[in-house]
């Protein structure tokens, strides 16, 4: 693909995306809003305030404030990005867009009811080489992200993230006692599996999911953070680089 970066470390470099969305229409990480719209619907009302977390060029937030979610606020580090995509959604009344870090979320405690990921976090740990361990400043990274996030949600708030990341892997970074959420999973696709998993604020984590954050905690002093690597080959897949052998 033309866009195909000739290192996947640029996927987290700005300059990267900005060069990108100056030409790139529209782009779709693991599909469509409508992939997985009969899961989102049983857990985000149309009346809910939205929080999306790196919109990107996705057509989702204009997918979902055509399904009738009209309270929706996207941000994306890419300035380009931004600017481009309040452009295209200028005739969409009560959707903005602001350029933001993930870390450092400019928003008051509960201030939402959903706040959405899809393929955000993926992103984030691109130079990571094994599923089973990932370098301290990538785990920090993580767990700003997932501290903000939490603290923007409002009491039975939901966190809703796509992903390629399978249970295994993926619960290792949200099941944490003080991010003070449960944890369901859910997938789609056919034979290429996505997953999609929504924490709910303020209820507890399963015995399951207590028990793996206990066995964490005892296995290493640094809470583990991984990722799940399988690839599409009909996905741009910046994950391509993780060796699991």
């Amino acid at each position: 693909m033309d866009y195909l970066p000739d290192d996947n470390s640029r996927y987290k470099d700005v300059d990267y995306w900005d060069e990108r969305y100056q030409t790139e229409q529209c782009y779709d990480w693991l599909g469509r809003f409508s992939k997985f719209q009969h899961l989102l619907e049983k857990h985000v009302q149309k009346e809910d305030a939205i929080l999306i977390l790196g919109c990107g060029n996705s057509s989702m937030s204009g997918d979902l404030y055509s399904a009738g979610y009209h309270s929706i606020i996207n941000i994306d580090y890419s300035s380009v990005c931004i600017s481009t995509m309040s452009a295209r959604h200028s005739d969409c009344p009560g959707m903005t867009w602001q350029q933001m870090d993930v870390r450092q979320l400019s928003f008051p405690d509960e201030s939402f009811d959903v706040i959405l990921e899809k393929a955000t976090l993926d992103s984030i740990m691109v130079e990571e080489k094994s599923p089973w361990e990932v370098a301290p400043h990538t785990a920090c990274f993580i767990h700003q992200a997932l501290t903000e996030i939490s603290r923007c949600l409002k009491p039975g708030g939901r966190f809703v993230s796509v992903t390629f990341a399978n249970p295994f892997f993926r619960k290792r970074l949200y099941a944490r006692t003080e991010y003070n959420w449960s944890i369901k999973k859910y997938s789609y696709g056919e034979g290429f599996q996505y997953f999609v998993y929504v924490m709910t604020k303020g209820e507890e984590l399963s015995s399951e999911d207590a028990a793996l954050e206990k066995k964490l905690l005892e296995d290493t002093k640094f809470p583990s953070t991984t990722i799940a690597t399988t690839q599409n080959e009909n996905e741009e897949d910046f994950l391509s680089n993780i060796d699991l052998t």
